[in-house]
């Protein structure tokens, strides 16, 4: 019996973090009572492997059963505690980056079974290779070092068969008719050497402009600390893609459907070569998803293939699909990939001289599913429980016509140039209200098109797969169990019903875990906008600061310039006036975009001159006359709903600050520019500070909440545009104004820390103007600010 077998027996765990290392800890630890677990870890970038180890994978709700047949948490905390070791280790690095108390766990161990992988199936070649192909060879080279010779039970994958048809026996890779003689070792070699050499590329001046110009276009003037990391975010990801083009072609000119299969494939002939002493068992699943029956139906950790397709399928998304209709797709649930490497773990290396053995866990061979019955399961069961769109309807899935790869690829490439070329038209244009909603929206179908290519990309190959994977040593280890066993480690594919896996196991685990829409009408309970809106206005918020620019008014520091310089002009001199600030626009507009700074220190100049006294005066009636009417209602309520809530409100602002004086009642402080003042009361057109716009905001910020004691992870902060977004990431609970693009939160963000994905709008400033000439010599007007003076 498998837990007899296993009993006193030290197990270490390679990829115990992942989808199918948490389910092998889980079933060991439940069925197998009398075994010991190591855990190897990598350290992490904020937690220590043991702090990993609690909340990655024992916090999973796969370990829910467990937990309650040893009677609660706190019994379950104790018997981790006795039964499992964590130590720190990385499979991706030579000597396994162990230390010595690592070594010297993994020296006691019994049994290693290596589950550690990329899985990702469009990962960077040089990454594949150091963990799925040097990987298994890196442990039993290890092992050898540390004079220990455990059984090494090795996960690899059906697919290292690559794009072939018909029988694919369980038999070593090297053995097969149909392998080509590839060095690893060369291959190695290689990939490092495309690493080296796409890292050298990316640093060259003229990548790096390119980069810079990329990131300038996306973030306009975010000042030099977001543009420095948007510009080395953009850098890495063109030496990533580099490096994933590369895996593909290399892994296609070989034969296999991506760089993971080619990697395992090469990392199992690696390891047949270099084991040493150390007796080998390859296990080798195929497309693996959620469970059958253990710990419970259709538990699942993260998407694996499938799900990322039916769920943009039952969206709408995906119209078309390739694949093979009367072909086999060969999924086999993890609970049966668990009982398969326990078996084989206990029943040991099957050759005495320990040359390694295969077992696939496959079903297509034993009990297929037919891609066309999957199809028609899942739009069957999609059309008893649909999805539901924003606006509470229905969605209603397509029927799929089997498409070849090729066709649906141009499809979606043709539909994604159509939206990116349209993104262009509508990110060059002033974006508000209606126009930005409508950005947001293509922006947002583009991205879907996106991630629906990238579906076709990477998994097309899998469902025109047509091999059937032999799995005659899988039914010898069934054969040789116990009633006990199969029901505790069950691992037998013939015992699945499809049609009660796909519709009544699978799909509805999917969907909860998808946490999609499947109610219809109005969704029920609180609203996005709803709670978004109860956490800024809590009462446990301490400060919220405003951007003024189309934030709380539709209105710049140009229009006010305007209506003050223009003021106390003539009637007949106001037409030449406006139309020499409109032939100078687009030259602002250019100033504004590359640095908000700079612009302001330029425009300013206009105010050289200018009597202090008069523009006070004047700026009363300014905020009358066009502040107040150009106000957004909503806005000037939120500052009062915060006053009211006991918060602290900051306007913080790039306008000067003799123009925003009026409306310091409504605030409990204003940050805004400072012109110097001469003896006579006459403004210099030069600034005092550096103006707080882009980083400059949020240092101004950071140093206004440190005086105050206040903590910015307390505080709310809302703006508009890309320049705002040093001011929106160092607060807790950022909120930009509008959908533009450039203020959208990235997924990949905590809370309160938000990236940017879009330049900021075109047409920020309105089509206003540029001084007129200095008065006629002999005039007895005024001269308006000093517009006589060169700015």
């Amino acid at each position: 019996m498998i837990p007899e077998a296993l009993a006193g027996k030290r197990i270490a765990v390679t990829g115990s973090t992942g989808f199918l290392g948490t389910a092998l800890v889980e079933r060991l630890l439940r069925s197998v009572p009398g075994c010991e677990l190591v855990l190897l870890v990598r350290r992490g970038r904020m937690r220590s492997v043991e702090q990993r180890a609690r909340r990655e994978i024992f916090k999973n709700d796969c370990f829910d059963r467990l937990r309650s047949e040893l009677g609660g948490a706190a019994a379950f905390e104790e018997a981790v505690a006795r039964r499992v070791q964590v130590i720190a280790g990385d499979v991706g690095t030579d000597g396994l980056g162990l230390d010595d108390d690592g070594r010297s766990a993994l020296a006691s161990c019994d049994i290693v079974i290596h589950s550690a992988a990329t899985v990702s199936f469009d990962s960077p070649l040089d990454g594949a290779v150091e963990v799925n192909l040097l990987g298994p060879t890196r442990i039993a080279a290890t092992l050898g070092e540390l004079g220990v010779a455990p059984h090494l039970v090795a996960v690899s994958t059906c697919y290292v068969a690559g794009n072939r048809r018909g029988a694919a026996p369980e038999i070593r890779v090297d053995e097969s008719p149909f392998w080509l003689d590839v060095d690893w070792r060369q291959e190695v070699t290689s990939a490092r050497r495309l690493r080296a050499d796409a890292e050298a590329e990316s640093r060259t001046p003229d990548q790096l402009e390119r980069f810079a110009a990329e990131a300038r276009r996306e973030l306009g003037a975010a000042g030099v600390p977001l543009l420095a990391e948007k510009t080395e975010q953009r850098r890495t990801a063109w030496v990533r893609d580099r490096l994933v083009e590369a895996g593909r072609a290399r892994a296609a000119s070989l034969g296999w459907p991506d760089a993971y299969a080619m990697t395992k494939a090469l990392g199992e002939r690696a390891l047949g070569e270099s084991r040493g002493a150390v007796p080998v068992s390859i296990v080798r699943p195929a497309i693996i998803e959620s469970a059958w029956s253990d710990p419970v139906p259709g538990w699942i950790r993260g998407f694996r293939m499938a799900e990322p397709v039916i769920i943009s399928y039952a969206r709408g998304l995906l119209r078309e699909f390739p694949g093979v209709p009367e072909g086999v797709v060969d999924v086999i649930p993890v609970d049966l990939v668990v009982g398969a490497i326990c078996a084989v773990a206990a029943r040991g290396p099957l050759h005495s001289d320990g040359e390694p053995d295969v077992t696939q866990v496959a079903s297509g061979s034993a009990n297929p599913l037919r891609y066309q019955r999957l199809v028609d399961l899942v739009q069957a069961w999609f059309g008893a429980h649909p999805l539901y769109d924003n606006e509470g309807q229905p969605i209603t899935v397509p029927e799929w016509s089997f498409p070849g790869r090729g066709r649906v690829q141009g499809q979606l490439a043709r539909s994604l140039r159509l939206l990116e070329r349209g993104e262009r038209v509508l990110q060059a244009l002033p974006l508000r209200g209606r126009q930005a909603e409508l950005s947001a929206r293509v922006e947002e179908k583009r991205e879907l098109a996106e991630r629906a290519l990238g579906y076709v990309t990477l998994y097309g190959a899998y469902t025109e797969c047509e091999a059937l994977f032999g799995v005659d040593h899988l039914l010898d280890l069934d054969a040789a169990m116990t009633a006990t066993d199969r029901r505790q480690f069950g691992l037998d594919p013939r015992v699945i019903d499809w049609d009660r896996y796909v519709q009544d196991v699978h799909l509805p685990s999917v969907v909860q875990h998808a946490r999609v829409r499947t109610e219809p009408g109005r969704a029920g309970g609180e609203s996005r906008q709803q709670r978004l809106r109860r956490q800024v206005l809590s009462s446990e918020r301490q400060m919220a600061a405003f951007d003024l620019e189309n934030t709380l008014i539709a209105s710049n520091v140009v229009t006010s310039y305007a209506w003050l310089a223009s003021r106390r002009l003539p009637r007949e001199d106001k037409p030449r006036f406006v139309a020499d600030l409109v032939a100078e626009a687009p030259k602002l507009l250019r100033l504004d975009r590359r640095d908000r700074s700079d612009f302001l220190r330029h425009f300013y100049r206009r105010y050289t001159d200018a009597p202090a006294d008069q523009l006070g005066t004047d700026s009363v009636e300014l905020l009358s006359e066009l502040i107040l009417t150009k106000s957004f209602p909503a806005g000037i309520r939120r500052v009062r709903e915060h006053r009211a809530l006991g918060h602290r409100t900051v306007l913080i602002t790039g306008a000067l600050d003799f123009v925003v004086e009026p409306l310091a009642p409504l605030f409990d402080d204003i940050i805004a520019a400072h012109l110097s003042v001469t003896e006579d009361g006459l403004y210099t057109g030069q600034m005092t500070d550096v103006p707080p716009t882009g980083e400059t905001r949020a240092s101004a910020l950071y140093d206004f909440a440190a005086r105050h004691d206040l903590d910015l992870d307390q505080c709310v902060a809302y703006a508009d545009s890309a320049s705002d977004l040093p001011m929106l990431e160092v607060v807790g609970f950022p909120s930009p104004s509008t959908p533009r693009p450039a203020c959208r939160p990235s997924p990949a963000s905590g809370v309160g820390w938000w990236s940017s994905g879009r330049r900021p709008p075109a047409g920020r400033l309105p089509s206003c103007p540029s001084p007129p000439a200095a008065a006629p010599a002999g005039s007895t007007r005024e001269p308006p600010l000093g517009l006589g003076r060169s700015a």
